[in-house]
């Protein structure tokens, strides 16, 4: 029985959320470096801005991997309810 509001109650693949973030760091620190070299300020900055939030990012990411695994209900076990009805 499926309510329609696995959406809403997902959980997020925090490996895969933490290897984008990883990825997501090399290139807003490559382009920073890049655009200042060439001279492009407000690129650099843009760059720059999207660095720390992937590094925020990253760092919470990590927290979460480094809190282990929480209770998955297993397939017997009923959804959530919708978060409306709560």
């Amino acid at each position: 029985m499926r309510t329609g509001s696995e959406p809403l109650t997902a959980r997020s693949p925090l490996r895969m959320r933490f290897w984008f973030s990883v990825w997501g760091l090399v290139w807003a620190a490559f382009g920073t470096v890049a655009f200042a070299l060439v001279g492009r300020a407000g690129w650099a900055a843009a760059c720059g801005v999207l660095l720390v939030v992937v590094a925020a990012d990253l760092a919470w990411v990590a927290h979460r991997l480094r809190q282990g695994p929480h209770y998955q209900p297993g397939k017997d076990v009923p959804p959530y309810e919708p978060p409306g009805a709560r």
